[in-house]
């Protein structure tokens, strides 16, 4: 099941509060970029992102969840309506994200 453009417009909309975000639609589903690394997607109309240290303390019980077969588990974000907690996810996860590979 492809994500709705719909639901990728609520989840832009709660990550006002951060600079430099931005997005690509990839096979029906979106990759969220922060700063110029992948941080997340939402696959599926569910918000996950990257298991970092700092996000699994963040949300010691949230739910590994995979974004599609064969990828690695994710971090499903239970609080997306909470723009404080998420700017502060993000600006934690950020130092701890693989830099861009060179194209």
């Amino acid at each position: 099941m492809a994500s709705s453009k719909e639901y990728l417009e609520f989840v832009l909309e709660q990550l006002a509060l951060l600079d430099d975000i931005t997005y690509r639609a990839m096979m029906g589903e979106y990759i969220i970029y922060y700063r110029g690394k992948i941080i997340g997607g939402i696959y599926d109309d569910r918000f996950l992102v990257k298991q970092t240290k700092s996000a699994l303390k963040m949300m010691p019980d949230a739910d590994l969840e995979l974004p599609y077969e064969g990828a690695k588990e994710m971090i499903m974000v239970d609080e997306v309506e909470n723009r404080d907690f998420l700017k502060q996810l993000f600006d934690a996860m950020y130092p701890e994200l693989p830099a861009p590979k060179k194209k």
